[in-house]
């Protein structure tokens, strides 16, 4: 569990790093990568042996009797988040933005609306368009660097023409843990509206001190339009092996998803399956435990020097490892604190508009490194904003 490990990864087909200089024109030479939503660091050591176990085996067939997995997937859930999850609701996906995809196909139908929180995960609106959806924004409100959910402005906005809601629990980028009654207000806009609720949870075991996730399966008065989608991929850096699970306890649902999946042909991959059975485990979970200690000591290095810049605000995370920095308070031109971070910084980092309405003024930054990498990334920003001082 040594974190602070500086591991290089440059040329190594990280998407991170080897396509920094051509997105953001930073080189991986003398800048720091922020942006894409994996971590440099190592996955914990059971993982590596199961791993190492394939390798050693040296065949590398079509993946069976997926048992065990369904097992460690549910054994994982009820003692992390004391949510009992049936083996036979289970897919296994290529990741979940494959799984966004894969309701879009299976529930809504071209020019369909598909409502957003923003800001939120740019790559859901991709998706979404790229399906010949409609992305419907519904802007959540930001009260003094925190989001809540605005249902009364939202129910007005609806026409009829929605058919789905994809909810990111907990957030990103704003690292908002719903609570209860906000997990409740949700379900009740989705049965006012009949919309198929997708609960995006990839985030859920990332969560801080003095805040609980609750899955949205565990919320009552939805069990008939609710899809659940989890991944191991942001807990244990596994994002490459392309695995996640949309869980869906509704017959009628569990039917159509299962057509489209089996119409499209789509199985697990191997690496993915033996890689997330060995995560969720006690061994893994001591080791998310040390992980959730690090990056909360990351935020609040990074929370502290940048909330010292006159103008910055970082908001308050909750949960995530992923920091979202409002600029509104420069006075600056978009182009202006962008160009700061990306030239004079040489940090690659998220741009705000990406993530929808409410982003605007903002960019997102990766806490997921060593202390140090962190504390260079204050240091720069802190320069190229040292005229403010």
């Amino acid at each position: 569990m040594n974190f602070d490990k500086i591991i290089d990864r440059r040329g190594t087909h990280s998407v991170k790093w080897d396509s920094m200089n051509r997105l953001y024109g930073v080189s991986p030479d003398t800048g720091i990568s922020m942006w894409v939503a994996d971590m440099d660091f190592s996955s914990p050591d059971c993982v590596q042996a199961a791993l190492a176990k394939m390798v050693e085996h040296g065949t590398y067939g079509y993946y069976g009797e997926d048992g065990s997995y369904r097992d460690a997937v549910c054994w994982w859930m009820a003692n992390r988040h004391g949510w009992q999850v049936d083996p036979s609701h289970i897919f296994t996906t290529h990741g979940l933005v494959n799984g966004t995809a894969l309701c879009l196909d299976a529930f809504t139908q071209p020019g369909d609306g598909v409502v957003l929180f923003t800001p939120i995960y740019h790559a859901f609106a991709r998706v979404i368009g790229a399906a010949g959806r409609r992305v419907v924004e519904c802007q959540m409100q930001n009260n003094d660097g925190r989001y809540a959910l605005d249902f009364d402005a939202w129910d007005a906005q609806m026409d009829g023409s929605e058919k789905m809601l994809i909810l990111c629990s907990p957030h990103n980028p704003g690292g908002r843990v719903w609570t209860q009654q906000e997990l409740e207000g949700v379900a009740a806009f989705a049965k006012r509206h009949d919309l198929v609720l997708v609960s995006d949870e990839i985030h859920n075991d990332l969560v801080f001190g003095g805040h609980k996730h609750i899955p949205m399966a565990k919320i009552l008065g939805c069990e008939d339009r609710q899809v659940m989608m989890t991944a191991a991929s942001k807990t244990f850096n596994l994002a490459g092996a392309h695995t996640g699970n949309v869980i869906i306890a509704d017959d009628a649902l569990r039917a159509r998803f299962a057509a489209r999946m089996a119409g499209l042909g789509i199985g697990p991959n191997s690496f993915g399956l033996n890689m997330v059975e060995a995560a969720y485990s006690p061994e893994g979970a001591a080791w998310v435990d040390a992980l959730v200690a690090y990056i909360d000591g990351n935020r609040a290095v990074f929370d502290a020097g940048v909330n010292a810049i006159p103008g910055l605000h970082s908001m308050a995370l909750e949960s995530t490892y992923l920091a979202w920095v409002d600029f509104a308070g420069t006075g600056m031109e978009r182009e202006e604190f962008t160009r700061r971070v990306t030239e004079t910084a040489q940090i690659a980092a998220n741009y705000g508009p990406t993530f929808g309405k409410g982003g605007e003024s903002f960019m997102r930054f990766n806490l997921g490194a060593p202390r140090s990498v962190i504390e260079d990334a204050v240091a720069r920003l802190q320069n190229a904003f040292g005229d403010l001082q």
